[in-house]
């Protein structure tokens, strides 16, 4: 699947569920989701499921931190990485 089209999905997914279908169009590719209070820690698990059964990507728990849910682009790059089998830095180990 494509970065652009995963970004899109996630965005969509974000949009309906956690923002009322967002009227106003505040969300962007780079709105800080948990600054916002979007990605509380249930949202998140809402949000992994959708990524597993509609995306096809589990996320390990290891990588389930505030750098790679920071935002849509940061998710987006995650689940890009691997759904390719790549293995992302977890946070902390860099």
């Amino acid at each position: 699947m494509i970065v652009a089209d995963v970004s899109a999905r996630i965005t969509a997914f974000i949009r309906e569920r956690f923002l009322d279908g967002d009227p106003q169009g505040e969300l962007r590719p780079d709105t800080p989701l948990v600054e916002w209070g979007v990605l509380t820690s249930m949202n998140t698990a809402i949000l992994l499921i959708f990524i597993r059964e509609e995306l096809g990507t589990q996320v390990p728990a290891r990588y389930v931190n505030a750098r790679n849910f920071q935002n849509v682009d940061t998710i987006s790059a995650l689940v890009d990485e691997l759904s390719r089998g790549q293995q992302p830095t977890p946070a902390g180990t860099e």
